[in-house]
Protein backbone atom coordinates (compact mmCIF):
# COMPACT_ATOMS: atom_id res chain seq x y z
CA UNK A 1 0.00 0.00 0.00
CA UNK A 2 1.63 3.49 -1.17
CA UNK A 3 1.41 6.24 1.55
CA UNK A 4 -1.34 7.99 -0.40
CA UNK A 5 -3.28 5.30 -0.41
CA UNK A 6 -3.20 4.70 3.66
CA UNK A 7 -4.58 8.82 3.32
CA UNK A 8 -7.29 7.60 1.63
CA UNK A 9 -8.18 4.76 4.25
CA UNK A 10 -7.53 5.66 7.75
CA UNK A 11 -9.74 7.96 9.66
CA UNK A 12 -9.10 10.71 12.03
CA UNK A 13 -7.60 8.68 15.63
CA UNK A 14 -6.45 5.45 14.14
CA UNK A 15 -3.19 4.93 16.14
CA UNK A 16 -0.56 4.10 13.87
CA UNK A 17 3.21 2.90 14.14
CA UNK A 18 5.52 5.64 13.81
CA UNK A 19 6.97 4.68 10.38
CA UNK A 20 3.74 4.18 9.05
CA UNK A 21 1.91 7.19 10.45
CA UNK A 22 5.09 9.64 8.66
CA UNK A 23 4.46 8.17 5.14
CA UNK A 24 0.48 8.31 5.74
CA UNK A 25 1.56 12.03 6.57
CA UNK A 26 3.92 12.59 3.54
CA UNK A 27 1.24 10.57 1.51
CA UNK A 28 -1.39 13.34 2.71
CA UNK A 29 1.13 15.94 1.73
CA UNK A 30 2.01 15.15 -1.60
CA UNK A 31 -1.50 15.35 -2.49
CA UNK A 32 -1.88 18.96 -1.01
CA UNK A 33 1.00 20.13 -2.23
CA UNK A 34 0.87 18.63 -5.97
CA UNK A 35 -2.34 20.12 -5.86
CA UNK A 36 -2.01 23.39 -4.53
CA UNK A 37 1.73 24.85 -4.70
CA UNK A 38 4.07 24.86 -1.66
CA UNK A 39 3.06 28.31 -0.77
CA UNK A 40 -1.01 27.89 -1.27
CA UNK A 41 -0.77 24.86 0.93
CA UNK A 42 -1.22 24.97 4.76
CA UNK A 43 0.02 22.33 7.55
CA UNK A 44 -4.22 22.49 8.52
CA UNK A 45 -4.97 20.71 5.05
CA UNK A 46 -2.34 18.46 5.24
CA UNK A 47 -3.43 17.05 8.82
CA UNK A 48 -7.16 17.27 7.33
CA UNK A 49 -6.33 15.20 4.76
CA UNK A 50 -4.30 12.53 6.87
CA UNK A 51 -6.91 12.65 9.50
CA UNK A 52 -4.75 14.00 12.12
CA UNK A 53 -4.54 16.97 14.63
CA UNK A 54 -2.22 19.61 13.69
CA UNK A 55 0.11 18.45 16.81
CA UNK A 56 1.13 15.05 15.45
CA UNK A 57 1.53 16.42 12.28
CA UNK A 58 4.41 18.44 14.05
CA UNK A 59 5.58 15.64 16.12
CA UNK A 60 6.76 13.94 12.30
CA UNK A 61 7.48 17.27 10.67
CA UNK A 62 8.76 20.65 12.60
CA UNK A 63 7.81 22.62 9.75
CA UNK A 64 6.10 22.85 6.04
CA UNK A 65 9.39 23.23 5.06
CA UNK A 66 11.06 19.95 6.71
CA UNK A 67 7.79 17.99 5.15
CA UNK A 68 8.33 19.65 1.90
CA UNK A 69 11.90 18.42 1.51
CA UNK A 70 11.14 15.05 2.74
CA UNK A 71 8.83 14.20 -0.12
CA UNK A 72 11.38 15.83 -2.31
CA UNK A 73 13.88 13.41 -0.94
CA UNK A 74 11.94 10.72 -1.51
CA UNK A 75 11.20 11.27 -4.81
CA UNK A 76 14.15 12.23 -6.36
CA UNK A 77 15.83 8.99 -4.90
CA UNK A 78 13.12 7.36 -6.80
CA UNK A 79 13.88 8.98 -9.77
CA UNK A 80 17.47 8.17 -9.31
CA UNK A 81 16.81 4.26 -8.73
CA UNK A 82 14.60 4.18 -12.09
CA UNK A 83 17.43 5.60 -13.74
CA UNK A 84 19.88 3.37 -12.51
CA UNK A 85 17.63 0.29 -12.66
CA UNK A 86 16.85 1.15 -16.29
CA UNK A 87 20.63 1.59 -17.02
CA UNK A 88 21.44 -2.03 -15.04
CA UNK A 89 18.55 -3.82 -16.61
CA UNK A 90 20.75 -4.90 -19.48
CA UNK A 91 23.78 -4.67 -21.79
CA UNK A 92 22.46 -3.65 -24.97
CA UNK A 93 23.09 -0.01 -25.56
CA UNK A 94 19.94 0.52 -27.65
CA UNK A 95 17.77 -1.41 -24.75
CA UNK A 96 19.40 0.95 -22.11
CA UNK A 97 18.36 3.71 -23.80
CA UNK A 98 14.65 2.71 -24.24
CA UNK A 99 14.68 1.48 -20.52
CA UNK A 100 16.12 5.06 -19.71
CA UNK A 101 13.50 7.09 -21.33
CA UNK A 102 10.70 4.69 -20.22
CA UNK A 103 11.75 5.03 -16.75
CA UNK A 104 11.21 9.29 -16.94
CA UNK A 105 8.47 8.44 -18.27
CA UNK A 106 6.99 6.65 -16.08
CA UNK A 107 8.17 8.54 -12.94
CA UNK A 108 5.49 11.68 -14.87
CA UNK A 109 2.67 9.48 -15.51
CA UNK A 110 2.68 8.32 -11.73
CA UNK A 111 -0.97 9.36 -10.81
CA UNK A 112 0.95 10.94 -7.52
CA UNK A 113 2.25 13.91 -9.02
CA UNK A 114 5.45 13.53 -7.88
CA UNK A 115 7.32 14.75 -10.85
CA UNK A 116 5.61 18.15 -10.43
CA UNK A 117 7.45 18.78 -7.10
CA UNK A 118 11.13 17.52 -8.60
CA UNK A 119 10.67 19.54 -12.21
CA UNK A 120 7.73 21.82 -11.13
CA UNK A 121 7.90 23.32 -8.04
CA UNK A 122 6.80 26.68 -7.20
CA UNK A 123 9.99 26.37 -4.19
CA UNK A 124 13.03 26.65 -6.66
CA UNK A 125 13.80 29.81 -5.31
CA UNK A 126 14.44 28.06 -1.63
CA UNK A 127 18.17 27.02 -1.63
CA UNK A 128 17.57 23.77 0.00
CA UNK A 129 14.78 22.54 -3.19
CA UNK A 130 17.32 24.19 -5.39
CA UNK A 131 20.08 22.04 -4.16
CA UNK A 132 18.23 18.48 -4.46
CA UNK A 133 16.97 19.25 -8.15
CA UNK A 134 19.97 19.67 -9.27
CA UNK A 135 21.59 17.34 -7.72
CA UNK A 136 18.79 14.15 -9.04
CA UNK A 137 19.46 15.78 -12.39
CA UNK A 138 22.81 15.91 -12.02
CA UNK A 139 22.77 12.45 -10.14
CA UNK A 140 20.83 11.03 -13.01
CA UNK A 141 23.29 12.59 -16.10
CA UNK A 142 25.95 10.98 -14.36
CA UNK A 143 24.82 7.80 -14.16
CA UNK A 144 24.47 7.75 -17.82
CA UNK A 145 27.57 9.54 -18.66
CA UNK A 146 29.43 6.54 -17.17
CA UNK A 147 27.73 3.98 -18.95
CA UNK A 148 28.65 6.27 -22.21
CA UNK A 149 32.07 6.85 -21.16
CA UNK A 150 32.73 3.54 -20.56
CA UNK A 151 31.31 2.33 -23.49
CA UNK A 152 32.49 4.91 -26.21
CA UNK A 153 35.56 6.24 -24.15
CA UNK A 154 34.34 9.60 -24.89
CA UNK A 155 35.92 12.31 -22.37
CA UNK A 156 34.45 12.73 -19.36
CA UNK A 157 33.37 16.24 -20.33
CA UNK A 158 31.77 14.86 -23.82
CA UNK A 159 30.30 12.05 -22.34
CA UNK A 160 28.64 14.04 -19.33
CA UNK A 161 27.54 16.33 -21.76
CA UNK A 162 25.69 13.77 -24.23
CA UNK A 163 24.09 12.58 -20.91
CA UNK A 164 22.69 15.88 -19.65
CA UNK A 165 20.97 16.11 -23.39
CA UNK A 166 19.36 12.63 -23.31
CA UNK A 167 17.97 13.24 -19.86
CA UNK A 168 16.81 16.54 -20.63
CA UNK A 169 15.45 15.44 -23.64
CA UNK A 170 13.53 12.60 -21.50
CA UNK A 171 11.95 14.82 -18.68
CA UNK A 172 10.99 17.30 -21.11
CA UNK A 173 9.23 15.55 -23.47
CA UNK A 174 7.89 12.88 -20.89
CA UNK A 175 5.81 16.04 -19.51
CA UNK A 176 5.04 17.71 -22.26
CA UNK A 177 3.16 14.41 -23.11
CA UNK A 178 1.73 14.34 -20.50
CA UNK A 179 -0.06 17.73 -20.01
CA UNK A 180 -0.85 17.35 -23.72
CA UNK A 181 -3.31 14.73 -22.92
CA UNK A 182 -1.69 11.27 -23.35
CA UNK A 183 -2.85 11.35 -27.04
CA UNK A 184 0.03 8.67 -27.60
CA UNK A 185 0.04 5.61 -25.29
CA UNK A 186 3.24 5.41 -23.17
CA UNK A 187 4.78 2.81 -24.45
CA UNK A 188 4.52 4.54 -27.99
CA UNK A 189 5.63 7.80 -27.07
CA UNK A 190 8.73 7.04 -24.93
CA UNK A 191 9.60 4.20 -27.85
CA UNK A 192 9.46 7.14 -30.43
CA UNK A 193 11.51 9.40 -28.05
CA UNK A 194 14.24 6.55 -27.21
CA UNK A 195 14.14 5.91 -31.09
CA UNK A 196 15.33 9.48 -31.74
CA UNK A 197 17.39 9.07 -28.87
CA UNK A 198 19.58 6.34 -30.47
CA UNK A 199 19.93 7.59 -33.89
CA UNK A 200 21.89 9.98 -32.30
CA UNK A 201 24.04 8.50 -29.50
CA UNK A 202 24.32 5.30 -31.60
CA UNK A 203 26.63 7.48 -33.80
CA UNK A 204 28.97 7.34 -31.09
CA UNK A 205 31.13 3.87 -31.79
CA UNK A 206 31.90 1.48 -28.81
CA UNK A 207 35.27 1.37 -28.56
Amino acid sequence: MTAIEQTEARPRGTRLPRRARRNQLLGAAQEVFVAQGYHAAAMDDIADRAGVSKPVLYQHFPGKLELYLALLDQHCEALLQAVRTALESTTDNKQRVAATMDAYFAFVENEGGAFRLVFESDLTNEPAVRERVDKVSLDCAEAVSEVISEDTKLPSEQSMLLAVGLCGMAQITARYWLGAGQQIPRDAAAKLISSLSWRGIAGFPMQ
